[in-house]
């Protein structure tokens, strides 16, 4: 795999994780806002979905990610300011 593609693999990760925190955020707020049980039923189902939509999306990016024996320092800094944005 050539290293732009795998470059190109982790940024469609990163903006994953983005999206996916945003949508999370969006659902926590809702949380027990509703009269009805069921529909907090429902949201805490989706809010608990996102998370571990979330979680599953940071492992891929993991296992693409070079191990740090292997990677160049600027690999590192650019991961750890993508996660930072993330929020995670």
């Amino acid at each position: 795999m050539s290293d732009d593609y795998a470059h190109g693999q982790r940024d469609g990760l990163r903006l994953a994780l983005a999206l996916l925190a945003a949508e999370e955020a969006k659902w926590a707020a809702l949380l027990g806002e509703s009269r009805s049980g069921r529909t907090n039923a429902v949201r805490a189902v989706r809010h608990k979905t996102l998370q571990v939509a979330q979680a599953r999306v940071q492992t891929a990016l993991n296992r693409l990610t070079p191990k740090p024996d292997r990677a160049d320092k600027a690999m590192t800094t650019e991961l750890a300011a993508a996660l930072d944005k993330a929020g995670l």
